[in-house]
């Protein structure tokens, strides 16, 4: 059985949270979906530092090293777009077969070509850290709010990976 084509990936919308803007690319940053994972942080501090303002300095590293640290956010709090290349948006990389990550005492991160429905309608994406405690303010998406509900349960298991 066929799966249904999806349409094509939007444009960056107002949604994707504000914009930080260099010759070669724009990082999207929506404050709402980051736990604080880091990973923007680790992968290029020059770039994602929390004490700078403003805290993302876009031209601080060629727009493609850029690019792939963005796409190693594992919640969908950050997105790009270049100007040029092949990647005209987050939502063009390569997803594979969808996966779920369970971590140990907080969220699902999945990843993959996602439609994501929530109570302000439908998202298309391809990262999300989706809550697992129930304790989120914003659903369907994790907040952090794991950590001060107390919610413990077992992790470190992927799922749906093929």
């Amino acid at each position: 059985m066929s799966q249904p084509e999806l349409p094509p990936p939007p444009t960056p919308a107002p949604d994707w949270g504000r914009a930080y803007t260099a010759p070669d690319l724009t990082v999207y940053y929506d404050k709402a979906r980051c736990i604080h994972f880091a990973a923007c942080i680790r992968g290029l501090p020059q770039v994602f530092d929390t004490a700078a303002r403003p805290w993302i300095q876009a031209d601080a590293a060629p727009a493609e090293q850029v690019a792939e640290v963005v796409r190693r956010c594992p919640t969908g709090a950050l997105h790009y777009a270049l100007k040029n290349g092949p990647a005209k948006s987050a939502l063009a990389e390569p997803t594979g077969p969808t996966s779920i990550e369970v971590r140990a005492n907080g969220p699902l991160f999945v990843r993959g070509d996602l439609m994501i429905a929530g109570a302000q309608g439908s998202v298309r994406d391809t990262r999300a850290a989706l809550c697992r405690c129930g304790a989120s303010h914003n659903k369907p998406y994790c907040d952090g709010s794991h950590r001060q509900s107390g919610f413990e349960a077992a992790g470190g298991e992927r799922i749906n990976t093929g």
